[in-house]
C-alpha cells in the first residue's frame, strides 16, 4: 500500500515538473501569422530563453509563408 502511494506521488511529481509551454509546429505557425510574429519577436529579443528548436521552427514557418511550399503554382508547357 505504501509503495503504491509512493509510486503515484513520484509519477505526479514528474508530471508537474514537465514543461507546460505549448510547442508550436511549422504548420501551426504557418496557419497562424499572429502567433508566428510573436514567436519571431521573442526569438529576436531573447534567443537563449526561447531555444534553438523553437526559433528554427519559427524561421522555417516564416520561410514557408514567404516562399510557399516550394512547388510551382503552374507548370508551363513546352
Amino acid at each position: 500500500m505504501t509503495v503504491n502511494i509512493t509510486v503515484h506521488l513520484c509519477a505526479l511529481t514528474l508530471v508537474a515538473c514537465g514543461s507546460s509551454k505549448p510547442t508550436d509546429t511549422v504548420d501551426s505557425l504557418v496557419a497562424n501569422p499572429d502567433r508566428l510574429k510573436d514567436v519571431m519577436q521573442q526569438c529576436h529579443e531573447n534567443h537563449v530563453n526561447m531555444g534553438d528548436a523553437e526559433c528554427n521552427v519559427a524561421s522555417e514557418a516564416f520561410r514557408r509563408r514567404f516562399t510557399g511550399d516550394g512547388r510551382p503554382e503552374s507548370t508551363p508547357r513546352p
